[in-house]
């Protein structure tokens, strides 16, 4: 019988206390598990996985036309609409990248199309980018919250949801949760 690797990783905290043996594992295309690494420390398990991402051919041009990383519009695409093309905020925001109509109509695309979103939403986060010197908190904050509010606060406005949105977005691009990725052989972690 398999555990589900969530289910294996609630059994072991709630019957070990403090400290545990701690696995990061894989998950493979094809179902099966396989240990990365293994670490005493407190218990909490990572799950990387080979399987592809919704939308990666549209994703990777959309990066190659912009210059942007991949990862990154991945992480801006999960925190803002969760992969759902049909996704409609209650501001009015549309589709995978969760662009308004105006923003939409200034880009030229159609928000419902899931292509066409995200070659949108990688133009503004683009634009983004240029606007605040390359830096990827203050162009995340200014993709939520908009460029006015950045400036005006002359950094990451003070709003808890625009927090919140950096420091998710960041987290996923420094420890690689937004993709899949390939790990790294298994060793022991730190």
């Amino acid at each position: 019988m398999r555990v589900g690797l969530k289910a294996a990783a609630t059994i072991a905290a709630m019957m070990t206390p403090g400290l545990a043996a701690a696995q990061v594992m894989e998950l493979s295309g094809d179902g099966e598990y396989r240990t990365i690494c293994t670490s005493l420390a407190p218990v909490s398990v990572t799950l990387r996985t080979t399987a592809k991402v919704p939308y990666e051919s549209a994703i990777q041009r959309a990066a190659d036309t912009y210059g942007l990383s991949p990862d990154l519009l991945i992480s801006v695409i999960r925190q803002e609409s969760g992969f759902n093309p049909n996704a409609v905020s209650p501001r009015g925001a549309i589709g995978l990248m969760q662009l308004l109509p105006s923003t939409a109509a200034e880009l030229g695309v159609d928000p419902y199309d899931p292509a066409a979103n995200i070659m949108g939403g990688a133009a503004y986060l683009r634009r983004q980018l240029d606007r605040f010197d390359g830096r990827i908190d203050l162009a995340l904050a200014a993709y939520n919250a908009g460029a006015g509010a950045v400036a005006r606060h002359k950094g990451v406005p003070p709003y808890t949801e625009t927090r919140t949105y950096v420091a998710r977005n960041l987290d996923r691009l420094s420890d690689g949760a937004g993709v899949p990725a390939d790990p790294p052989p298994t060793q022991t972690c730190g």
